[in-house]
């Protein structure tokens, strides 16, 4: 090996110190990235690898498996006791659960995410806490178990959790049955638990979910009873056939290399198949055979294959309008935070729809038509637990948050339908409930005196206009109610709708501004004016109205648990999923 021939040679090539600033940031940069990534540490002392950091560094020194394990060991902590240290700040937090099973039915997980408002930086966050090894069977009990375990070790008590998202299993709605029957054992006012749950999911959809001081036990996962409602497409015997045709043409297609060539040739995309457990798949594989229609005919000629009739096309076309605002608003509620107060305004929006369109539609396709009344009485039956105030199981938990969502209020406030108003009722009185007691008396205690400076204090804020994202959804707009003198809080909720009011006479002339409820919150509502109100509402605009982050959580571990012990699973997934953004 040659020699170094001067000064400057020889440190060219001299090692970094173990405790330099370029040692150690190299060192970290990599045990973060095995850390996230799942990767084996012992890939450091893999020969390609040290030959590649030579390159790149000459003086870095290459660490051995065992330091970098200590520091993935290390920032895992120190994640950990951070996102610890938010959750004990937050005021409210929803948390969300769902179970995965690795392919080859193996092993099975329960995952267990936080969504909160973050007082220190001013926005929503949703960070995955664990996932909790399950074994077989998946019984309520052992559900129950594993989120008492996880909730102890996060610090997180039971009067800071507004509610648990998840799907609409057996499992997972009898596991807070069961959580309900413990919980009420230590109350003076203990009342008898319902019937047990039975196994069919579209009944017990929601079923014995109560709230409590503001706690709501269980909020079924909206994307997910959603497309519960749009699988009733392949329910209905003339609309299943003629999917099931699209379908089998959309194979043929993808199992031909020929066939699928020639389609790329002519307008650079293939057909999408749909899978029952992905959210809205048969919606894209119907967009996309109608996109390139005119392609995949030709297509299909040339390689003497049927194709769909021309009136087929245009059942098909009805069927993409049918599903189109369901994908729409499903893309919107599935989003990990900021989307539950756009659960109430999209459910009007879609009953409205299939209103419309059944009377659109009922001579030209009456399967379709059909279908859409049918999709109606499903979403009446299935979301009273959002809308209809009289249901046993009635949550105003989206009602209140669409309430506080200056966006999407007037959904609510600009409409005099008799059940609307009844959900504006009960939003308000779910909001004032959720004051602490405490504060309550304190605001009572005021003296009028007090009550007017505070109000002469408060300036009312105008709202800028807002787009409406609703089309199907038309509302008049009210008289004004007089309301009586209250507490505090009332007081500020009246506050906030005249300025909601005030905003709405002065649209036609105002710009569009698109912006957050948060944002809104944040930048436009002082907290002198609404003390009480302001913090009520940055929690509610934070919460999430699926649980879809767990899915997505889901769809990363299935990449990192291929061929990686378990230990390593959960660190791993946490390390990826919590990483700074």
């Amino acid at each position: 090996m040659d020699k170094p021939t001067s000064a400057q040679d020889f440190f060219a090539t001299r090692r970094y110190n173990d405790n330099s600033p370029e040692q150690r940031t190299k060192v970290e940069g990599i045990a973060q990235w095995i850390g996230r990534t799942g990767l084996p540490a012992r890939i450091v002392e893999d020969e390609e690898f040290i030959a590649m950091m030579a390159k790149m560094d000459k003086k870095f020194k290459v660490p051995k498996r065992h330091k970098i394990l200590n520091l993935i060991d290390k920032m895992y902590k120190e994640e950990k006791e951070k996102i610890k240290q938010k959750l004990a700040t937050a005021r409210r937090i929803t948390t969300g659960l769902d179970i995965w099973t690795k392919n080859g039915l193996t092993a099975s997980f329960l995952g267990v995410s936080a969504c909160y408002f973050n007082p220190e930086d001013n926005k929503a966050e949703h960070k995955l806490l664990n996932l909790k090894e399950m074994v077989h069977p998946h019984t309520a009990e052992s559900i129950s178990t594993l989120v008492e375990e996880s909730m102890e070790e996060w610090g997180i008590p039971r009067e800071k959790v507004l509610t648990t998202i998840t799907d609409n299993g057996s499992n997972m709605v009898a596991s807070f049955h069961t959580h309900a029957e413990v919980a009420t054992t230590s109350e003076e006012d203990s009342e008898a638990e319902h019937d047990d749950a039975n196994d069919d999911d579209e009944h017990q959809e929601g079923e014995d979910d109560r709230y409590d001081y503001g706690a709501i036990e269980r909020t079924p996962c909206v994307v997910h009873t959603v497309q519960l409602v749009v699988n009733m497409v392949q329910k209905e015997p003339p609309i299943r056939r003629l999917l099931e045709k699209v379908r089998y043409l959309v194979n043929k297609f993808r199992k031909s290399s020929v066939a699928t060539e020639r389609l790329l040739q002519k307008c650079a995309l293939v057909l999408v198949k749909d899978c029952p457990t992905r959210w809205s798949s048969c919606f894209a594989m119907i967009l996309r055979c109608l996109e390139v229609k005119e392609h995949l005919t030709a297509v299909a000629e040339s390689m003497g294959w049927d194709s769909l009739q021309p009136s087929e096309w245009q059942k098909i076309g009805m069927l993409r309008d049918l599903l189109l605002p369901f994908a729409e608003h499903t893309k919107s509620l599935e989003s990990d935070t900021q989307s539950l107060s756009l659960v109430v305004p999209a459910l009007l929006d879609l009953k409205n729809h299939l209103s419309e369109f059944s009377l659109a539609h009922g001579r030209i396709y009456k399967d379709a038509a059909t279908l859409a009344q049918k999709m109606l009485s499903s979403m009446d039956r299935r979301f009273s637990v959002f809308l209809d105030i009289t249901a046993d199981n009635f949550s105003p938990l989206p009602a209140a948050a669409c309430f506080v969502d200056p966006c999407v209020a007037e959904t609510l406030l600009e409409n005099d339908d008799n059940e609307v108003q009844n959900l504006v009722r009960k939003a308000e009185d779910y909001i004032a409930h959720l004051v602490p007691q405490r504060v309550q008396v304190r605001e009572e205690q005021l003296t009028d005196d007090e009550q007017v400076a505070n109000e002469g204090t408060e300036a009312l804020e105008s709202i800028p206009a807002k787009r409406r994202r609703f089309k199907f959804f038309s509302a008049n707009r009210p008289s004004k109610p007089k309301t009586a003198k209250t507490t505090n809080i009332r007081q500020e909720i009246l506050k906030y709708k005249e300025g909601l009011s005030e905003s709405h006479q002065t649209a036609a002339t105002s710009a569009e501004v698109e912006e957050s409820g948060i944002d809104y919150w944040l930048t436009q509502c002082c907290s002198i004016a609404f003390p009480t109100l302001k913090p009520l509402a940055l929690d509610l605009l934070a919460m999430p109205a699926s649980q879809a982050f767990t899915e997505r959580v889901f769809s990363v571990t299935g990449y990192l648990s291929c061929g990686r012990a378990r230990t390593i699973l959960e660190r791993s997934a946490f390390l990826k999923v919590n990483k700074p953004k």
